[in-house]
């Protein structure tokens, strides 16, 4: 059955601006709004619908099912949940029948109910959070965490302890981004809404947020700054630039761009081998 979109939509952000006496004065009373509430997030999980789409050449936020997010977990209730000889104490239910979706999952791996994780994924033990999206064929190495929104897209690798931050919050804020057949290197953190477009590749221990100057250094005139977003297939590493302070100069974190990855590599190599191209290792 097709979603009707627009109706949601509406339903989600009448409910957001009213309050709890309104409810009562209007056509959208408090039990349907929880109706529709838990189908935005049960669609959500099913991967119907996305909190970030990408149109017209950029990625969008669906706003709405942010809001129905924060809606869901005002309505819910703490409860203790029993898995095996496991036992939690949230809010929110964990995501199970992952056979049936064709994922494989390593003890102890935890995806909240209401994130979206594609056939042929492998959750070695780490934790997806509500509102995330994971494509197909990916890889999410242990300890690593995808937070709350996080996009992120077909065959990536997601190294060991890799950091994903999520933006519940502000609403109208792009979440962390990551396209296909990107490789994460260990120890990487991706926060406040960063965009990693497709077949980049990270170095161990790169830090990037919406504020860290981004060099790309592989021209020999000059370097290009940017900041929020690592270019299509570009090969990262972490770095420091000078910066002066009141007390004196010290060297801040950066990230460096040192080269672009060659379309002859094949987009599973080892970050070891791309790094080795560019007379590099770790």
């Amino acid at each position: 059955m097709k979603i009707n979109v627009e109706k949601i939509k509406f339903q989600i952000e009448t409910a957001w601006n009213a309050n709890e006496e309104n409810y009562k004065n209007s056509c959208y009373n408090i039990q349907n709004t929880q109706d529709t509430v838990m189908y935005v997030i049960k669609k959500m999980d099913e991967g119907c619908i996305r909190v970030s789409y990408f149109s017209e050449g950029k990625w969008k936020v669906n706003e709405w099912v942010k809001k129905a997010i924060l809606m869901f977990f005002s309505m819910r209730e703490i409860n203790v949940i029993e898995v095996g000889p496991l036992e939690f104490y949230d809010k929110i239910p964990i995501k199970n029948k992952f056979k049936e979706k064709g994922v494989r999952v390593v003890p102890p791996a935890v995806a909240r109910y209401g994130s979206f994780i594609s056939p042929g994924v492998t959750l070695m033990p780490s934790y997806v959070n509500i509102g995330a999206y994971i494509g197909k064929d990916t890889m999410i190495d242990t300890w690593a965490t995808v937070g709350s929104c996080a996009q992120v897209g077909n065959r990536v690798h997601i190294s060991g302890g890799v950091g994903i931050g999520g933006v519940l919050e502000p609403i109208q804020s792009n979440p962390v981004i990551i396209e296909d057949d990107v490789f994460i290197g260990s120890r990487c953190i991706l926060v406040e809404g960063v965009l990693i477009e497709k077949e980049a590749v990270l170095g161990a221990n790169v830090v990037l947020t919406s504020s860290t100057k981004i060099f790309d250094v592989t021209r020999e005139d000059r370097a290009i700054e940017m900041k929020g977003f690592i270019p299509k297939s570009s090969v990262v590493i972490p770095g420091t630039y000078p910066k002066k302070f009141p007390s004196g100069i010290y060297h801040v974190p950066c990230a460096l761009i040192i080269g672009k990855r060659k379309d002859s590599t094949n987009k599973k190599t080892s970050l070891n081998e791309v790094l080795r191209q560019h007379r590099l290792s770790f």
